[in-house]
């Protein structure tokens, strides 16, 4: 007899990171995967993929989808670039936090084996080192106040849910994740997805908003999808936060300078000082995902740059940006 599938929900599934997870998993027969989305409607995949759209700031359209899940992955959330932290730093408050409460909830109540949160390094404060998980201080940058404490709060929460009990729970600290599938919208996206579409755009020049002095931990999402699934394998805390990164820091102007020299486009860089930019740099120390996990990254940036690059070619319509 077949061993039993696993059952796993994975939310936010049409979202970039989501989208890498929901390819990973169907394409392992060994899970029967459950994709949730939202707005932005499905894309074809094979058999053990089921999709389901739900809204969830409703409870009551999350309940039924944790009946006999196995692993809960939550990689929905309203998310975007620095305009917008900027200018409505709300956006990033309010949904997460009751999505990510009532998610949680249902999980427990519904004796979920394992429970995945994204969390994010925005919270860790600027100490000129690759931070570690103990660095949090509670000093959060100013513009990301709202959306740092928030994930915190989170963090809280999950650790909370895992002390009762039933539910393994795992939170990443990821920092800057590119790759396939990300957001390539010049005005929504984080630095790499747009600096990726601004060089391929251009013609003479590429736009850098601010000094591009800030420095950036950036990190393949293949490595990430490693992460998770090692995760979910080798956890043996029924709580455990970690770091994942690259464990690299870059400034935004090499990164820039990296990206139209690999586009193989003669192109100079102008910078403008009057849009919104973040002066925060930062470093992920990555020893307690080796350590327990047996987790690194492989991924080097300029192979990452070259193989988003080649993807924004086949994959991105020029017209729809």
């Amino acid at each position: 007899m077949a061993a039993p599938k696993t059952k796993i929900l994975i939310c936010g599934a049409t979202g970039f990171i989501g989208r890498n997870l929901v390819n990973h998993y169907a394409a392992n027969p060994a899970y029967d995967v459950t994709a949730i989305w939202h707005k932005r409607p499905p894309f074809d995949t094979p058999p053990n993929v089921t999709w389901v759209q739900a809204d969830l700031l409703n409870a009551a359209e999350i309940t039924p989808l944790m009946a006999d899940k196995n692993i809960i992955i939550q990689a929905a959330a309203t998310t975007s670039g620095a305009k917008d932290i900027v200018t409505e730093p709300f956006l990033h408050v309010t949904d997460n936090a009751v999505m990510n409460s009532l998610l949680l909830r249902a999980a427990h109540e519904a004796h979920v084996g394992h429970f995945v949160f994204f969390s994010c390094s925005i919270m860790y404060p600027q100490l000129g080192r690759p931070v570690c998980e103990g660095d949090f201080t509670g000093d959060i940058e100013n513009k990301y106040f709202g959306a740092g404490w928030t994930k915190y709060y989170i963090e809280r929460m999950c650790k909370f849910y895992a002390g009762l009990g039933r539910t393994k729970h795992t939170v990443i600290r990821h920092s800057n994740i590119y790759g396939p599938h990300d957001k390539f919208d010049l005005e929504r996206s984080h630095v790499f997805g747009a600096s990726i579409s601004k060089t391929m755009l251009a013609e003479k020049f590429v736009t850098l908003w601010g000094t591009g002095e800030e420095k950036r931990d950036l990190l393949h999402v293949d490595d990430l999808v490693r992460f998770v699934e090692l995760a979910l394998t080798k956890q043996e805390p029924q709580y455990q936060l970690y770091n994942c990164g690259l464990g690299e820091a870059i400034s935004v102007q090499a990164l820039v300078e990296k990206i139209i020299a690999h586009s193989g486009k003669q192109l100079t860089i102008k910078h403008d000082l009057a849009q919104p930019t973040i002066p925060y740099s930062l470093v992920l120390n990555c020893r307690r995902a080796e350590q327990e996990l047996g987790w690194k990254p492989k991924i080097k940036l300029d192979d990452g740059i070259k193989q988003t690059l080649s993807w924004w070619r086949e994959h991105v319509d020029p017209n729809a940006l």
